[in-house]
């Protein structure tokens, strides 16, 4: 069977039996198109009955409907979760005050110590966007400037050790009080 005027094109002749070309006019995209689409819409409509949907237990993307497969509490199972507008599958992050190793556990994208021990939270950014480390008080000991909330760490005296003291002068400088 020929189909004359497809797509427009009146002067070609494509014949649709095996996707063979009939003439030798006939473009090559048109021929990779008559014989794609049906293999096209046969996979888009393929659905296994194994899909899981939202809200199931899952373990990876390809088990839910949705190709999504996250954690989405602080419960480490994962659950098929919607994707979204734009086509992505967020895991659930932690709000601020529960503790993280990492940024990325954060909804913030914001972990840090809040203290002199090693325990880190998630916190909010400042106003300017920025993830404040904590720093040690005026007082405190310290072996670097940039540990301090004041930037200086500095002896006292010959035999004290480093402390954390506020900046001096005019200039705000580091400077023994």
């Amino acid at each position: 069977m020929y189909f004359p005027a497809l797509l427009g094109y009146h002067h070609r002749v494509i014949r649709s039996p095996g996707c063979r070309q009939a003439g030798p006019m006939a473009h090559a995209r048109h021929l990779l198109l008559l014989c794609a689409l049906p293999v096209f819409l046969a996979m888009k409509s393929y659905v296994p009955s194994s899909h899981k949907g939202i809200g199931e237990p899952c373990e990876e993307h390809l088990e839910c409907q949705s190709g999504c497969c996250t954690v989405n509490s602080l419960n480490p199972q994962k659950f098929c979760t919607a994707q979204t507008f734009f086509l992505h599958c967020l895991s659930w992050q932690k709000p601020t005050g529960h503790s993280c190793s990492d940024h990325g556990e954060c909804r913030s994208s914001c972990c840090v110590t809040n203290s002199n021990r090693a325990l880190r939270f998630c916190v909010p950014r400042t106003i300017f966007y920025q993830c404040v480390q904590w720093r040690k008080p005026n007082g405190a000991l310290c072996t670097d400037h940039n540990e301090c909330r004041s930037k200086c760490c500095i002896l006292l005296t010959e035999v004290s050790p480093l402390r954390c003291i506020p900046r001096s002068g005019i200039l705000a400088q580091c400077l023994p009080l």
